[in-house]
């Protein structure tokens, strides 16, 4: 066999790595920039971050550009337009539901100089502009680097998009009983400490919402997603979110007051050395990011079979 050089390959990849970094760290500085003085230790600072929320957004939308319009179109990655299209219009109404059903039952918004001033519709009362617009391009984010990592960094452990086994099925309905097994676990262990362990009355709805979300597609998919999943691409996918929500939330949103939280909608665990983070955030772009990867992998698998929408989940 013989193994072709390619020169550049050196310096390509170096160059990737650089953008991989800089995506993360040019909005994370510009975002710090926005800061004007500490944060008071016990409570919400409400004034030393004009417009912090909105330019924090730069998290999500940085990425997007730097994958969307120049990874991708450099290194000739193939992206189906279609399926994700489908894909976001699936999944940007959970997180836009989320919002105007249940903002204001699990969430604050104390600070409003860190955003435009802008309201948008919500269930008994309005949210800032800015968190619909979290959702979407939170999804927008996670899917791009999903198909980057699956199609280019790490495309030895995918499934190739001609492969035999993403057209070959007889329906992708497959229920998956462990999934909904977790599911009601996961519920019934919160519930349960709620009532045991935190004397205020209240209800773990967030948390709920959060494993129905994620919980109820791998129900319904997962043993269809996974045989095409690129498991390592999954992985690195959730680390890469997880660790930028965690920078995000506990250095600034929480301490800054651009967010809070209910405590009548929590479990009640609360981690004190992150500004009373509720253990509900270390989770949700874990099961963000599961979700949208199976749901995208099954749009994925549709395509490729040629069948009808109904054909293709009823079999």
């Amino acid at each position: 066999m013989v193994v072709l050089s390619r020169p550049n390959a050196p310096r390509t990849s170096l160059l990737v790595v650089l953008a991989m970094l800089g995506m993360v760290a040019v909005p994370a500085a510009l975002t710090l920039l926005t800061v004007r003085g500490p944060a008071v230790s016990g409570a919400p600072a409400v004034g030393p971050s004009p417009y912090g929320y909105t330019v924090s957004l730069l998290l999500f939308i940085v990425p997007i550009a730097v994958i969307g319009f120049w990874l991708v179109p450099r290194e000739g990655v193939r992206i189906s337009k279609k399926a994700f299209v489908r894909t976001i219009a699936i999944l940007f109404p959970l997180g836009a539901g989320l919002d105007f059903f249940f903002a204001n039952s699990f969430f604050t918004f104390p600070n409003s100089a860190a955003t435009l001033g802008i309201t948008a519709p919500a269930l008994h009362g309005g949210v800032p502009v800015e968190e619909y617009v979290f959702y979407f391009t939170g999804f927008v984010a996670i899917l791009l680097i999903y198909i980057w990592l699956d199609e280019y960094w790490l495309a030895a452990y995918g499934v190739r998009a001609d492969a035999k086994e993403r057209a070959q099925f007889d329906r992708l309905l497959r229920f998956h009983w462990q999934s909904m097994a977790w599911a009601a676990v996961l519920i019934a262990a919160a519930i349960l400490y709620r009532n045991v362990f935190v004397p205020e009355p209240g209800f773990p709805a967030y948390f709920t919402f959060l494993v129905a979300g994620a919980l109820g597609p791998s129900a319904a998919l997962l043993p269809s997603a996974m045989p095409v999943i690129n498991w390592r691409a999954l992985s690195l996918t959730m680390f890469i979110l997880l660790l930028t929500s965690l920078v995000w939330e506990v250095t600034l949103a929480v301490p800054y007051g651009w967010w809070g939280f209910q405590d009548g909608a929590m479990i009640g665990v609360r981690i004190a050395a992150w500004s009373r983070l509720p253990i509900e955030e270390v989770c949700v772009w874990l099961a963000v990011t599961y979700a949208t990867v199976i749901v995208y992998e099954i749009v994925r698998r549709w395509q490729a079979s040629g069948k009808r929408i109904k054909h293709a989940l009823m079999g």
